[in-house]
């Protein structure tokens, strides 16, 4: 896995892969964000909504560890067993969108962690076990949560939109 020696690598990095990841939806009109295409297992609309989903989550886990609330990881309602129904639940909970409206909502997610890291020392940001949520058998810092959450999927999934657009033939 990738890693960061600073706060301001790891801030340029998911500032560089979001903006990448954004723009592969300039091309993608409206009416196909709901489809399905051979080889690729997300649609458009399916795509963002997954990253809306766990950057929600992500700002969600500190705000309650904040608030004194016990955060259960993923959520209360799934555990690290039911993926598919959590990411359902992503699908379902921002149907209802327009793209431009995901989006905006990812840009203003993105915004919002990249505000919080600003604010995180360095302790809290690259040393495990410095919040509940973050603490794993693994013991990753909460660096590779945003990483994870953030930086990997825009990359990953940048690559299934540049795929589904090449079926589609909106390249």
């Amino acid at each position: 896995m990738q890693s960061y020696k600073d706060k301001t690598e790891l801030i340029k990095e998911i500032k560089t892969r979001f903006l990448l990841y954004d723009q592969e939806f300039d091309t993608i009109k409206e009416e196909e964000k709901d489809l399905l295409k051979s080889g690729v297992d997300k649609t458009p609309a399916q795509n963002i909504s997954y990253q809306l989903g766990w950057t929600h989550l992500l700002l969600q886990w500190e705000a309650d560890e904040k608030k004194g609330i016990e955060v259960k990881t993923p959520t209360p309602e799934f555990k690290w067993n039911n993926l598919k129904g959590l990411y359902q639940s992503f699908y379902n909970q921002y149907a209802s969108y327009s793209l431009a409206e995901q989006r905006e909502l990812l840009q203003k997610h993105v915004n919002e962690i990249i505000e919080w890291i600003e604010k995180l020392d360095d302790k809290i940001l690259f040393e495990p076990e410095q919040r509940k949520w973050a603490t794993t058998p693994a013991k990753w810092p909460v660096w590779k949560w945003i990483h994870i959450n953030t930086v990997a999927p825009f990359k990953n999934f940048r690559t299934q939109l540049r795929k589904w657009k090449k079926e589609t033939g909106t390249e």
